[in-house]
């Protein structure tokens, strides 16, 4: 196995995919110090419109010449597209960037997972959330034992882009989104979260899932727009979530709260410069101050306490890291393709629970 590592000033990336995940990269890219070596849209006049504002240094218009002119190839492409993509890269001995959900399905998650692995490159997935420095600290605080024996979890994620029939987008479709939609999109990000501040794992669930709008723009839908889900965990927790795309004034709601024997820690996405810290003789906020957060979470703290942090500089920080790893020293909690890879066996279990309306295990 042949391991592929680059020098700081060689972060030379290639963007393929130019809406608004691809400029969030771009802008990601140039935080980490790295160099924009060009970009690839769905169409070459789409691309060279994106290319100023993303200060492209070219327009590749085809994979072959965008491999050939970088070393980390990010992929923000609708997901059907994901594999073909990464694997073409990982095959030319890159390292792969990829949004989420990593695949439709689990085995395409599973090839591209071992693919990375055999060829010995980084290759990972955007679960950004846990870059959010009181994420960090609520994590710090479960692992050290404060918050007592895990008990209950329990939260949402909740958004209303989709709210209306005529509210559409390419995710819609299963053909190119995958089978489910809510929550291969966002449901993925809740249950890395949980998974990623518990240190537990998600072992059975049980979901329904609901279509609000049958139609869109004129054509039947048939992936979900909502999802209730319960689960257990390996280590005795249980717990539900509400997953939904088509809830008014919800622009990007994440609650994720988890009780223990001592205390109770809840942090809200829209609101993460806190940390709601729940005890039985009296309740406090934590505010994000460096000089009295973990060492962890005091890492990923960019700005002075009261200057707020948000989604940009988590996006930041996980690029950042990606490339402390591909030069040789991954930092803790750096999400990979085997994370991407186990949000898709959740999915899947996800989904044949919806269908057969009872439990279903979770691969381990």
């Amino acid at each position: 196995m042949v391991h592929v590592t680059i020098t700081r000033q060689d972060y030379r990336a290639a963007v393929i995919g130019t809406g608004f995940m691809g400029r969030v990269h771009a802008r990601a890219i140039a935080v980490a110090g790295g160099s924009l070596a060009g970009i690839a849209g769905s169409t070459p006049e789409r691309a060279r419109e994106a290319a100023a504002d993303l200060r492209a240094e070219t327009v590749f218009d085809d994979l072959d010449a965008a491999l050939d002119a970088a070393n980390v190839v990010h992929v923000c492409v609708p997901n059907h597209l994901h594999a073909p993509i990464a694997l073409a890269a990982i095959a030319a001995g890159k390292h792969v960037v990829c949004e989420k959900p990593l695949a439709t399905d689990a085995e395409t998650a599973r090839a591209m997972t071992e693919a990375a692995r055999d060829a010995g490159v980084v290759a990972t997935v955007p679960f950004v959330y846990r870059f959010h420095p009181m994420v960090r600290e609520a994590r710090a605080r479960v692992a050290s034992g404060r918050i007592g024996r895990l008990t209950l979890a329990h939260g949402s994620y909740l958004q209303d882009w989709l709210l209306r029939p005529g509210d559409d987008n390419w995710r819609v479709d299963a053909d190119k989104g995958g089978a489910l939609r809510a929550f291969g999109d966002i449901g993925s990000h809740w249950c890395d979260l949980l998974e990623f501040v518990s240190g537990d794992r998600i072992t059975a669930v049980n979901a329904q899932l609901a279509t609000a709008n049958r139609q869109r723009s004129g054509r039947d839908v048939s992936t979900e727009d909502i999802v209730t889900l319960q689960f257990a965990t390996a280590g005795g927790m249980v717990g539900s979530t509400v997953i939904s795309q088509v809830s008014a004034g919800r622009k990007n709601r994440l609650l994720l709260e988890i009780s223990g024997t001592e205390s109770t820690i809840a942090f809200d996405q829209e609101q993460p410069e806190t940390l709601w810290l729940g005890g039985r003789d009296q309740n406090a906020i934590l505010m994000r101050d460096p000089e009295h957060l973990s060492p962890d979470a005091a890492r990923l703290t960019r700005v002075p306490a009261g200057h707020a942090q948000g989604y940009q500089d988590c996006f930041d920080a996980f690029v950042t890291d990606t490339r402390a790893a591909i030069e040789g020293d991954a930092p803790d909690g750096l999400p990979t393709f085997a994370d991407g890879l186990r949000a898709a066996r959740i999915a899947e279990a996800v989904f044949a629970s919806g269908r057969s309306r009872d439990w279903a295990e979770v691969p381990r």
